[in-house]
């Protein structure tokens, strides 16, 4: 910082500085180096030739990182509830499609939305869309059960896009709200699973295109979220495992990374352990 006697004014070798001396804990947090990037330049617009009182410095600072911090994760709003109001006004029923590698949560994850989506009235049928994978099928069936809503299911190996359209036929003649469709996770090739989920979006057109990421995958969260958002696009992202990853930094590198907002965060084991995100919130706590 230029001196001039009470006052300072930052210059970029200062903001330079300060990203070169965190970035290895900013890695180490899971924040890609992209979305480090950005930080950098925004609190080089926000403060470089900006006189500062010696007093003042630190607040300032805060207060540049703190909105540096809300641009990576403040993508707009993806309001379920409004989704399934303005299909309800078309006389269908709204189609979320969940999207996610194997053993990211992605079937818990549809049964907490399920929860979270039931207690606030709503009615909803599961689509067994995943016919790839052994026991997916069972899984899905057996929070069906504990939930006490329908799951549509084909054979193993059937067309997922047929299933899907088949739970939303059957919402549509029972007048159920939603349907809640899972997909594969992983086939034999990265082909054959864009093939598979471009048919699924092709077919039946969905509201919302979940992306379900697991929080402790690290930086392999935003090289997930950038393979899915150009297989198909992402309208919004659930970032599971939350409770037990509570750095932040694959939030924020995916929320970025694709531009998309965050939707929920899993926050546990049980169907309620979900809540929606809260960009403004989430950035003050990380602050704290």
């Amino acid at each position: 910082m230029r001196d001039r006697g009470t006052e300072r004014v930052i210059t970029e070798g200062d903001i330079d500085s300060f990203f070169d001396e965190a970035e290895i804990e900013l890695l180490q947090s899971n924040i890609a180096v992209e979305a480090i990037e950005f930080m950098r330049d925004v609190m080089k617009k926000e403060l470089v030739n900006k006189k500062i009182k010696r007093r003042g410095a630190e607040k300032l600072i805060s207060e540049a990182m703190e909105r540096a911090l809300l641009g990576l994760v403040d993508h707009g709003k993806a309001d379920i509830e409004k989704v399934i109001k303005e299909s309800k006004k078309q006389g269908k029923p709204a189609c979320l499609v969940f999207l996610g590698f194997n053993g990211a949560g992605k079937t818990t994850s549809i049964a907490k939305v399920a929860r979270w989506l039931i207690d606030r009235g709503y009615s909803v049928v599961l689509a067994a869309g995943d016919t790839f994978r052994a026991a997916s099928i069972e899984q899905l069936e057996h929070h069906g059960r504990k939930l006490g809503v329908n799951v549509i299911k084909h054979q193993y190996g059937s067309d997922s896009a047929a299933v899907i359209f088949d739970a939303r036929k059957h919402a549509g003649s029972k007048g159920i709200d939603v349907v809640l469709a899972d997909t594969a996770g992983r086939m034999h090739t990265d082909k054959n699973l864009a093939d598979e989920l471009k048919k699924i979006i092709r077919v039946n057109q969905p509201d919302l295109k979940v992306l379900l990421i697991d929080s402790l995958t690290g930086n392999d969260a935003v090289e997930q979220a950038k393979m899915f958002h150009e297989m198909v696009g992402v309208d919004c992202v659930i970032m599971a495992k939350t409770d037990v990853n509570k750095k932040g930094g694959s939030i924020l590198s995916v929320s970025y990374a694709i531009q998309k907002p965050i939707l929920f965060l899993g926050t546990g084991q049980e169907y309620g352990d979900i809540k929606k995100f809260n960009p403004e919130r989430f950035v003050k706590d990380l602050m704290e």
